[in-house]
Formats: structure tokens, sequence, C-alpha cells
């Protein structure tokens, strides 16, 4: 399995940005796809996922009400909308799928994406 994650940037804060994840094969729907993000200096952190098959969605609570996430199954992509981005939201996003239960922890997701840089400047 492989992921593909893309659409990160340099944007102002209040802005907003859509990343995208394309995965390598078809999730069964006992899968989660989710994103976590990483700044310099600080412990890899949950942001978003989503079950592939029931399209049930979790939230870390720094973006619950400001990210929002999707999926779009016919392509195999899973999609990060960022609103009312702030500067503290700059970090490298991480893309990444889990094989059974959702966990928040990192070490718990199977595999991951190369991630894309967001930078939000103030």
């Amino acid at each position: 399995v492989q992921l593909q994650a893309s659409g990160g940037g340099l944007v102002q804060a209040g802005d907003s940005l859509r990343l995208s994840c394309e995965v390598s094969v078809r999730p069964y729907s006992s899968h989660i796809l989710g994103w976590f993000r990483q700044a310099p200096g600080k412990e890899r952190e949950f942001v978003a996922a989503i079950r592939w098959g029931t399209g049930l969605t979790y939230f870390g609570d720094s973006v619950k009400g400001r990210f929002d996430i999707s999926k779009e199954s016919a392509k195999n992509m899973v999609w990060l909308q960022m609103n009312s981005l702030k500067p503290e939201d700059s970090a490298v996003y991480y893309c990444a799928l889990q094989l059974r239960s959702l966990s928040r922890r990192p070490t718990d997701w199977e595999y991951w994406g190369q991630g894309t840089q967001v930078t939000v400047s103030s």
C-alpha cells in the first residue's frame, strides 16, 4: 500500500487549503484513512480520520470545527479541507492508513505517505 499526499503550500492566517491523499489500492471498508501533522520539535499529532466503509469521521481537538475530512471512493482519494488556518497549524502533514480500529497514536498506524508541508504566515 502506498499513500501519496499533496496540496501543501504557503498561505496566510485565515486562508483555506485542501490536502489530498491518493491510496494505491482500494481500501477495505474496515480500513481507516487519516491525517497527522508534525511541527519541528513536536510529536506527531492526530488531525482527522475517516472510516472507509461508513464515512464516519474523527477529529483532533485542535482542528475540530475548522477542518473537514472526506473521501472519494471511486478514486481512492481522501481529502483534508482546512479552513481558518492559524500559524500553529504549520507542520508537515502526513496521510496514513490503519487496518483495524481507530487509534490516535501514530505508532498504531501501519502505512504512511511522504508528507506535505503546510506553512501558515501571520
